[in-house]
């Protein structure tokens, strides 16, 4: 079975940190591209950031550079989403997803598995 589990969400306070992972499990991803988008209510999902899984390219939102930072374990097969100085706009349901191109593309329609997502709330 091909699994993508994201975990860390929770509840944060503005200015806060959190860590998200994701660990993938009968899904090969050495070749491929790993990201991370959000989806918040009422909006579409976006883009935050990604990872090719050679670990030498990580591209980044505008919104978010400088305050997260995306890496990977090969040896885990998991990826990750440090998360700092959070804001309440930062508040989504999180979802990793792999990049079938392998370019670490900002267009969802590129990744072809995905997980279940996980919320973050940033809130006083």
């Amino acid at each position: 079975q091909v699994h993508l589990v994201e975990s860390g969400g929770g509840l944060v306070q503005p200015g806060g940190s959190l860590s998200l992972s994701c660990a993938a499990s009968g899904l090969p991803l050495s070749g491929y591209a790993m990201g991370w988008f959000r989806q918040a209510p009422g909006k579409e999902r976006e883009f935050v950031a990604a990872i090719r899984w050679s670990g030498s390219n990580t591209y980044y939102a505008d919104s978010v550079k400088g305050r997260i930072t995306i890496s990977r374990d090969t040896a885990e097969n998991t990826v990750y989403l440090q998360m700092n100085s959070l804001k309440p706009e930062d508040t989504a349901v999180y979802y990793c997803a792999r990049d079938r191109t392998g370019w670490g593309t900002r267009n969802p329609v590129t990744y072809d598995y995905w997980g279940q997502g996980t919320q973050v709330t940033v809130s006083s």
